[in-house]
């Protein structure tokens, strides 16, 4: 494996041990450089300037933008094609060393990360030490969890997977449609008392994926809403929207004709005839669309740093009470929840600001606020409409926000051209505009 080097900016990277030349500079180490790892890794070069060595680890060289696969799949496109940012063009630019490599242990007493080169098959382990570390990986799905998955099931959770569906619908004979979300097990021993518990890691996808597919039915001639049933293992689908939300949308959705079955407490298997819960209904389906659970990566298993699920502990300013120089990002973090994207935009600006304080390049008044967490989303609901949630309802706020129309969708297709063009640096101007638009939307 060879290492990335910029004698020009005094960075090196060694076998064995890899670590910034030594000198002054702190060596902040993000962990991911998928949405939150990407996101944060800039913001925190916006934050410090060169004040900084900044290192950034991931086992793919590239960003897939998950929210928009499903758009691709129904429009027949493939995703490898349209999804795939690279990233690595994006850190040098910035001036960052990029390694391209798997994350297998973490000691934080060291301040230390262990890794091996995920691009050569039998590669040898290195460590990375930190000054500052910033865990961003997200959250493996557990996908393996789901007896009869792989033969069975469906979802969009990649460019792999929405290829599949595709191939799927292309033999689609008609049949039942099941979409819904597994159990999500959330870390309940470090979990603050503000902080929700959720029975479902994130339902905003099942909600566009059955109204998306909906309307593929009804365009392509095969039926309608009445061939959906949405399944969740809550009380309400999508209950981190509130429920002055979710209620007039599950009435809409009656009205549509889908099928509607809450309280399924998991997914227990799938086969070729439809899906059996925990709870001990089952559902009929030719095509079974599942959201699964959302689980730590193995190496953060037992870390003093995480929860008794491997979730990374952290306070509002997302860090570590043990180790402050330990943050996280995203889903990976305990108080992620649900596992939303938008959430990790917040994070990632808030730990940027606590490292640029740290090192003496934002003064401490510059620290900005910690985290209130807001639910806010757009999904597509076929022909060229989406909808948009903005919510904090279900954190004990009042602020409940819910249109549908084509503007959700222009902003939707419009934030991935806007990621695509920054290289992940999304304009400081850009949620507080999406608010002021969509907020006094009409809607339809």
């Amino acid at each position: 494996m060879s290492s990335p080097s910029d004698p020009s900016s005094g960075r090196s990277a060694h076998l064995g041990v890899t670590r910034v030349a030594s000198g002054s500079k702190p060596r902040v180490v993000v962990l991911g450089s998928s949405f939150a790892g990407l996101t944060t890794a800039r913001f925190i070069r916006d934050r410090t300037g060169e004040d900084v060595e900044l290192t950034v680890i991931d086992r793919n060289p590239y960003l897939t933008f998950v929210p928009n696969i499903q758009m691709e799949v129904f429009a027949d496109r493939d995703p490898l094609a349209t999804m795939l940012l690279d990233t690595p063009p994006i850190h040098a630019k910035d001036g960052n060393i990029f390694l391209n490599a798997d994350v297998v242990d973490l000691d934080p007493d060291a301040k230390s990360v262990e890794v091996v080169a995920s691009d050569r098959p039998g590669s040898a382990a290195e460590t990375v030490c930190y000054d500052y570390l910033v865990v961003a990986l997200g959250s493996r799905l557990a996908y393996d969890h789901i007896e009869g998955f792989g033969e069975y099931g469906d979802t969009v959770s990649s460019a792999y997977y929405g290829n599949k569906l595709r191939r799927r619908l292309a033999e689609y004979r008609g049949g039942p449609i099941a979409i819904g979300s597994a159990r999500f097990h959330q870390g309940m021993d470090k979990k603050p008392e503000w902080l929700p518990v959720a029975l479902a890691a994130c339902e905003g996808p099942p909600l566009e994926l059955g109204l998306s597919m909906a309307h593929w039915l009804t365009e392509h001639h095969r039926g309608d809403a009445h061939l959906v049933t949405l399944f969740t293992p809550a009380e309400m689908i999508a209950e981190d929207a509130g429920e002055p939300i979710v209620t007039p949308f599950l009435e809409m959705a009656t009205s549509m004709g889908f099928g509607y079955l809450n309280k399924t407490e998991d997914v227990v298997r799938l086969d070729a005839d439809g899906i059996e819960f925990q709870s001990g209904a089952t559902l009929e389906a030719e095509i079974k669309i599942v959201i699964p659970d959302w689980v730590p990566h193995p190496f953060l298993k037992d870390l003093p740093i995480t929860d008794e699920l491997g979730f990374v502990e952290t306070d509002r300013w997302m860090r570590n009470s043990s180790y402050p120089e330990v943050f996280a990002v995203g889903d990976a973090a305990a108080i992620t929840v649900p596992k939303l994207g938008s959430l990790g935009h917040q994070q990632a600006e808030i730990v940027a600001r606590q490292i640029g304080v740290e090192v003496g390049s934002l003064a401490p008044g510059d620290a900005g606020e910690q985290y209130h967490p807001e639910i806010l989303c757009f999904g597509d609901t076929g022909g060229h409409k989406g909808f948009y949630i903005y919510s904090d309802v279900w954190f004990g706020g009042h602020k409940s926000v819910f249109k549908m129309g084509y503007a959700p969708y222009a902003m939707k297709l419009a934030f991935k051209e806007m990621y695509f063009r920054t290289g992940g640096k999304p304009p400081t101007f850009g949620v507080p505009a999406t608010h002021l638009l969509m907020d006094h939307f009409p809607g339809e």
